[in-house]
Order: structure tokens, then sequence, then C-alpha cells
């Protein structure tokens, strides 16, 4: 049979059973068991425990579960009213005032929970209330949180980064480090939009408050240390090359945990749920990657990957013309997937296209997920529109019109590290050049 229409035929059968709102990973298992039982003679049993168990033997992904448990204790936490309280004395001065909280607050959360969702709930919950109750323009306070949740996906430690690590063979340590300029150059588009925004539109904005002195500025500031800890602990661990990605996710489940205690908020409640939703949460993604793991190594049997790269050769399109289809690619997948999904799904087809461009896997790695940030504000699977929509209790299309400025810088900010590599490699070719 033709390799395209077997491709063709894989690919109706995999939105198929997507359709029917089954399991993403039991829909990666079944596209590969009809492939391998159909298409390929080798022995089919032999082949998924194999790949399931190398796919689950991983030590890289070790941290995952610890960084996940990390964040959901930290969401329990007072971490949110905190970093509010330690944040809002000093953006009073500065055009959009209190809405620089949102962006600032989801970047500092982003940096310890690596979860988009729980980055934009735990901030949320916190900055939505003292937003309106002071006034503030509804549309961009809401905008600001849906744009800014999406950090969590890029500033380490990442899930998501860790997944495209574990897929892809790539140093996750170099994968943490190349998101830290993106994701700073991200919040910096953020924040000047909304000082362009808030100069433009003063009839929107609420009455100035009265200035806070330098010195109770300072005082607030100290609610601040116990993060800026945590960060300095669990990602400075990792750049100063005292730990692996696996130890500092430990050294960061102990410091969240003696952090929360110190807050008072580390109930057996608390406890419980925290390790319950990050027991949940790794084992969706362990049965994802596995589900992806089969399908590659079905694709493989079949020879379509290879295929696929080869016809895309042919096309002759330069690495520029392959990066914008990609994008629109990845965004219209987005729309229906969530972002972990998205990388399982298409690494095995992807990458040997990548490979053959001549694109730097580390730096491939934080454009994908620059990619998928925007799919995380993007109807009608966009998780974050969902966090905001369950907030807010409007429409998910309304949040989304919202958010929609932010979904264009982001698009902005993937240009820009296509332009500039050196954006995501510099500093771990800086850092980790021995």
């Amino acid at each position: 049979m033709d390799l395209s229409l077997v491709a063709f035929l894989l690919g109706i059968g995999m939105l198929a059973a997507l359709a029917t709102g089954i399991w993403v990973g039991v829909a990666l298992f079944a596209v590969a068991l009809s492939a391998m039982m159909l298409l390929v003679s080798a022995p089919t049993g032999t082949v998924l425990a194999t790949t399931v168990w190398g796919a689950s033997n991983s030590w890289d992904l070790t941290a995952l579960p610890m960084f996940i448990w990390m964040g959901e204790i930290l969401f329990r936490s007072k971490l949110s009213e905190d970093m509010f309280a330690g944040l809002s004395p000093w953006m009073r001065n500065i055009p959009g005032r209190l809405l620089h909280v949102n962006i600032l607050g989801c970047g500092i959360f982003a940096a310890v929970s690596g979860s988009s969702a729980a980055t934009t709930a735990t901030i949320g919950k916190m900055s939505l209330p003292e937003l309106k109750r002071r006034g503030y323009d509804e549309r961009m306070a809401i905008g600001t949180l849906a744009g800014s949740g999406t950090l969590g996906l890029l500033i380490p430690p990442s899930i998501i980064l860790i997944v495209y690590g574990a897929a892809t063979e790539q140093s996750i340590a170099r994968l943490f480090i190349a998101g830290v300029l993106p994701g700073i150059l991200l919040a910096c588009l953020f924040m000047g939009y909304v000082m362009v925004w808030a100069l433009i539109n003063r009839d929107k904005m609420p009455e100035a408050e009265e200035p806070v002195p330098f010195m109770e500025r300072l005082r607030a500031t100290r609610r601040l240390f116990p993060i800026i800890g945590l960060i300095a602990g669990v990602i400075g661990s990792i750049y100063a090359g005292l730990a692996a990605p696996t130890e500092a996710a430990a050294i960061g489940v102990l410091l969240s945990l003696l952090l929360s205690w110190a807050s008072g908020t580390l109930t057996r409640k608390n406890f419980i749920d925290a390790l319950m939703g990050a027991t949940r949460t790794s084992c969706m993604i362990a049965f994802i990657l596995a589900g992806a793991a089969f399908l590659t190594v079905a694709m493989g049997f079949t020879g379509i990957p290879r295929e696929l790269a080869t016809w895309i050769g042919t096309l002759g399109l330069s690495p520029l013309q392959l990066l914008a289809a990609l994008t629109v690619f990845f965004v219209v997948l987005g729309c229906f997937l969530d972002g972990i999904s998205v990388v399982v799904l298409t690494t095995s087809v992807i990458l040997p296209m990548v490979q053959q461009a001549g694109l730097d896997l580390i730096w491939f790695g934080i454009y994908l997920v620059l990619v998928v940030e925007m799919s995380q504000i993007t109807p009608p699977v966009g998780f974050n529109l969902f966090v905001l929509q369950g907030m807010t209790g409007h429409n998910i299309f309304k949040v989304a019109w919202m958010a929609m400025p932010f979904f264009l810088l982001m698009i902005l900010a993937t240009v820009l590290i296509v332009l500039f590599p050196e954006l995501a490699l510099w500093l771990p070719q800086t850092m980790l050049s021995g």
C-alpha cells in the first residue's frame, strides 16, 4: 500500500479517536496497535512491552512528578498573597500600575511551578478580585493573566520542556537554561504593551493611589524572600552545576514543604490533596508518553516518518518556510489538544524534518514551547481559557478575545527567536560550554 495513503488513514484514525473524547494515551495506543498489526510483520506484543518499559524507565522523567508535586504544594500555600503584597508597592508608579503584578507574579510563580494552568489559577485567585475591587479594566486584567499564565510553559522548571527533552533525548538542563531569555523577553513584551495601553487609555485606568514610602516598599519586599529563596534553591542549583534537574526537583519539593509549613498551610488535607493531584497529573503524562513512544516505534516500522521527511526535502523548503508551515500546523493542532499531547504526538514525525533543515534541537524545543504557549489561549481547548472561564464566569471565546493582544505578542516573540536564535542558544552555550 502507498505510504502516503497509509499516513492519511492513520491520521484520520487518530482524529476520529480523539473526536470520541477518549484519553489521548488510549488513542495513541489504538493507532499504533492498528499500524503494527495491519502493516508490520514484527511481533506486536514484544514491541509494545519493550517500548512502554523503555519509555517509562527514564531517569530524566523522574524530575517530572517532583516538579508537579512542588507546584501542587505551592498552589495550596499563601504564595500568591505574599507575591501580590510584595510586588504591588513597586508597580504603582509605572504606567499600567498593578496590571504588571499579573505579569511579574506569573513569571515568578512559573519559575517554581512549571505549569501554565497552575500559574494562571494561583495568581488569578489573588489578583483578579483585587484588581476588580480597585477599578481596573476587566478586559486587561483577564488578558494579562491569560497571556502571562503561559510563562509557566517556558520559564524553567517547565514540565513541557522535561517532556520534550525526554522525547528527543536532549539535555533538560540545557533546555531549562535556554528558556530563560525567551521567557524574560516575553514578559518584557507583555509589560511594554500594558504600559502603552495604559498611556493611551487613561480613562480606563483607576485613580492613582497614594505613593508608598520607600522604606515601606522595602518592608513589603521581605514577603518575596521565601519565593526568591525557593527559586535560587531549585534553578540556581541547576545553573551552578550543583544538581541535575532530578535532584533539583527533590530539593524543590523539600523547600516547598518547608515554605508551606512556615506559612501555616501544610495541613494533612493539603498534603494529601497535593500528593494526589501530582500523582494524577504525572500518571496522565506518563501514559501519554508511553503511547507516543509506541506510536513512534510503530511509525518507524512503517517507514512513514522517513518518507515524509524525504518528501519535505523534495519540496525545497528553506528553514524559514518550514518553520512558518510548522507554526501554523502547531497552532491549529493546539486548538484541539493540550501542549504536552502536541509535543509527544508530533515529535517522531517532525524531528527528521527539523534535523534535515539543520535546526538546533535545543533551539527548536524553545520555539516549539513558544508556539504551544499560543495554544493555551486559543479556543476550543486552551487550558488557560478553561481556568479563567471557571474563575470569571465569562464565555471561553470572550476570554480568548481578551487574550488576543497577548497571542499576537507571542507571535512576535516567536519571530524574534527565529530571526535571532542566540536568544535561546547563547545562555546554555555560555553557561555549559565546559
